[in-house]
């Protein structure tokens, strides 16, 4: 099972919010998913982002791939700079 983490698309129309999911790659992009891991709105100021940091770095250490805008958000949360910092402690 290839696991992706990934956006969920919430919200009504012209007003997006997405939550930040853990799903298998066959799924479709709002259906199914493992876990939710966090949140982000682009709507509001700063582009507020929650994020479970302790779910992602499992999900992450559990070889789930992030989607190009989900490593964005992570890096930018500083997420990605641990799991890589704990990869090479091993």
């Amino acid at each position: 099972m290839a696991v992706k983490l990934r956006l969920k698309r919430m919200g009504a129309k012209q007003k997006p919010f997405y939550r930040i999911v853990a799903a298998d790659s066959r799924f479709p992009r709002d259906g199914r998913f493992i876990e939710a891991v966090g949140t982000y709105n682009p709507i509001k100021g700063n582009d507020c982002v929650t994020i479970d940091e302790e779910k992602a770095l499992k999900w992450l250490n559990n070889g789930a791939v992030p989607t190009d805008t989900v490593k964005n958000i992570l890096s930018n949360a500083g997420i990605i700079k641990k799991f890589n910092d704990s990869k090479k402690k091993k």
